[in-house]
């Protein structure tokens, strides 16, 4: 009898329903180390099937049908257990990195014109690109993956191979690989002594085995990977080296665990991450769009969307205030030479828009908002005693992303930065940069964000700066780290090029991981722009810039706001917080003027009629209303309201200004729930 995972496998493999492209990332669920203790609060969400008001026992069959979409759960047979990264499982990775191979071996064999160029592995999977006359189609995958698992069950070895690049450039040409030939080229231009390998499939003295050149690391044998662990997901378009001008190749996408329970569980993980994309959400809820009519990328916030958007707005400026910062706004764009002086045209040139000419100068859209920041500060005098000083903005910038890379909200061409520099002394950065990390948790905790996974990213390859800035700068981060008591890894090379950082990355409702906040140390930029304070001594010295964003950008940070609560926003932050349904229009007067007193109380409350109750309440619970107050004679007469809460919770008829009370008050007091 097959098992329940091996159920569930079945059940999605012969559906096919949910669409998936690893490419984006946005479907994360890890073991990964966790820096709290607190639990993870996510959305939260109340249940119930009574309903009180007026005409309740009539009501209540109709009612009890409505479906509580915030409370839905994803009922497949599967116990929810960890899903590790390919940087979290060396296991793992070794199993799709030769799951990669496999594939590329069986569609070889499948399709004999087939050419292959880079099969890496992914997040939690892998895939594979191909240059192949036939058009490969969701139906071929399962022809492909059957003759994968042939080759997984025949045990055959990996076997790698050193060879001299004139050997393999020989091999390459004698089977008509050009992809390959070019990826040898691109290692040796970059390393002419890089040692060359390949790994072969089969014994080399089998005619029928298989090679390709390749690194690393694998398998030792075919056979040490689960076959029913392994599916094929997806095939999408892909241009080589990622260079529209180049050919378009065939990527074909798949997943690998450990075992056939991973493989299950991972599949719930998807369907329950495809309920709360944010694309969707966004369409069903009115909340933003992206019109391609006016361009890709660029997004369109409408009056729900942007409701949510002015109240964490609100919130972030509030506090930052309170916490001694100072708004500044700056412009949308500037001459080319700023950026040349920041570095920022050098060193970030690809991802950057074409300069417009404007009175025969050379003007650029800014895709950073720091030199901006940098200007403010030296436009004045600034003594020692100044210091430290924090500017913070919520800045929008532009940055060219190719089309085939843009993904709703979580990669787009124009978005709005939280951006915030503080340029301070030398013995005051651990204490400034211990300062951020507090704030960073206290905005993020706000939101039920408390797990997180810390990463400290050191120089990388190309940077500016000498040895001592980097030691001074990766110390002083360090320092701040472990004043707060949080664990950290270090990702070695991961720096910006104008110095060290720690990325934050936070764990959503179900499990997954989004980078979100990051804190960068820089010297660079105060000796390019000559930045300068008066010391105690009445001599110039330079300023330490530390550059910070909390969200990351407003529009991802929205994004995954949507999904961490599938639509259903806290009551603190829903666009309509209360909708007040009249049973008929001689009620409609009391009810308006109860959503008059709640808007002049701070809340946003509107009224809805004209259908039947169980309608109006089909349509809140759609578009995720927090708090229904339904409205008959029975609540004129007692100057109440019955009060029904997103997911079926009833509280009964209660009075109108407690109703009010109680919201104020969960509302001042950032509550999901009333």
């Amino acid at each position: 009898m097959a098992s329940k995972g091996a159920r569930l496998v079945q059940l999605f493999r012969a559906a096919r329903a949910v669409p998936f492209h690893p490419a984006a990332k946005t479907f994360s669920c890890s073991n990964a180390r966790t820096t709290s203790s607190i639990p993870l609060l996510g959305a939260r969400h109340l249940s119930g099937n009574t309903l009180s008001g007026r005409n309740i026992f009539q009501l209540k069959a109709a009612v009890d049908t409505v479906p509580a979409e915030t409370a839905k759960k994803v009922t497949a047979e599967v116990e929810i257990i960890p899903l590790p990264t390919s940087d979290e499982s060396e296991k793992l990775l070794r199993i799709r990195h030769s799951c990669a191979h496999i594939m590329a071996m069986a569609v070889q064999r499948i399709y004999k014109n087939a050419q292959v160029t880079i099969g890496p592995w992914i997040e939690r999977g892998f895939y594979y690109d191909f240059d192949i006359k036939e058009q490969i189609t969701d139906k071929d995958l399962k022809k492909i993956r059957k003759e994968m698992q042939k080759i997984i069950r025949a045990n055959l070895p990996f076997i790698r191979e050193e060879l001299t690049p004139q050997e393999a450039e020989r091999r390459i040409k004698e089977v008509n690989e050009p992809y390959k030939l070019e990826i040898l080229q691109s290692i040796l231009q970059r390393d002419p002594t890089a040692p060359i390998t390949i790994y072969h499939i089969g014994e080399t003295s089998d005619p029928q085995h298989w090679w390709d050149l390749c690194a690393g690391p694998h398998v030792e044998r075919t056979g040490d990977i689960d076959p029913a662990a392994v599916d094929l997901e997806s095939v999408a378009g892909a241009y080589w080296r990622g260079d529209e001008k180049r050919p378009m190749l065939q990527r074909v996408y798949g997943t690998a665990w450990e075992n056939e329970a991973q493989l299950a569980a991972y599949f719930k993980l998807k369907e329950e991450a495809a309920r709360r994309d944010h694309r969707k959400l966004g369409q069903e809820l009115d909340l933003f769009s992206i019109q391609e009519d006016a361009g890709g990328g660029l997004v369109f916030w409408h009056p729900n969307g942007a409701m949510v958007r002015h109240v964490v707005e609100t919130f972030w400026k509030d506090l930052h205030l309170q916490r001694g910062y100072k708004l500044v706004y700056s412009p949308h764009i500037a001459k080319l030479d700023l950026w040349k002086t920041s570095g920022h045209f050098d060193f970030y040139r690809e991802n950057m828009y074409d300069q417009m000419k404007v009175e025969e100068e050379e003007y650029q859209l800014k895709p950073m908002n720091c030199p901006f920041h940098v200007a403010v500060y030296k436009s004045g005098y600034h003594s020692y005693r100044d210091l430290p000083i924090r500017m913070a903005e919520l800045g929008t910038v532009y940055r060219y992303e190719r089309s085939g890379t843009m993904h709703g909200l979580f990669r787009v061409r124009g978005f709005t930065q939280d951006d915030g520099h503080i340029f301070c002394l030398p013995d005051q950065v651990a204490t400034e940069i211990r300062g951020v990390l507090d704030l960073v948790e206290e905005v993020l905790s706000t939101f039920g964000f408390s797990k997180y996974e810390i990463n400290l990213s050191t120089r990388p390859e190309k940077s500016v700066g000498d040895e001592n800035f980097w030691a001074i700068a990766e110390g002083a981060l360090v320092e701040a780290l472990k004043s707060k008591g949080w664990d950290y890894a270090v990702d070695a090379g991961g720096g910006a090029f104008y110095g060290p950082k720690i990325d934050i990355k936070i764990q959503d409702a179900i499990g997954r991981k989004w980078q979100c906040s990051t804190i960068q140390l820089d010297y660079n930029l105060p000796q390019r722009f000559d930045m300068e304070y008066i010391d105690s001594q009445n001599t110039k010295q330079r300023p330490i810039m530390i550059h910070r964003a909390i969200f990351g950008s407003i529009e991802r940070f929205f994004g995954i706001l949507i999904e961490n609560y599938a639509g259903a926003f806290p009551l603190w932050m829903a666009p309509t917080q209360v909708r007040l349904l009249t049973l008929n229009d001689e009620v409609a007067p009391y009810a308006k003027a109860v959503a008059e007193t709640m808007t002049r109380a701070g809340i946003r409350a509107e009224v809805n009629g004209g259908a039947s109750i169980p309608k109006l309440i089909r349509n809140a619970q759609k578009a995720k209303t927090p708090v229904v107050c339904v409205v008959g004679k029975q609540e004129v007469e007692n100057n109440t309201l019955a009060v029904r809460l997103l997911g079926g919770q009833e509280l009964g008829a209660m009075p109108k200004d407690e109703v009010i009370s109680r919201l104020v008050k969960a509302i001042a007091s950032k509550s999901a729930t009333f």
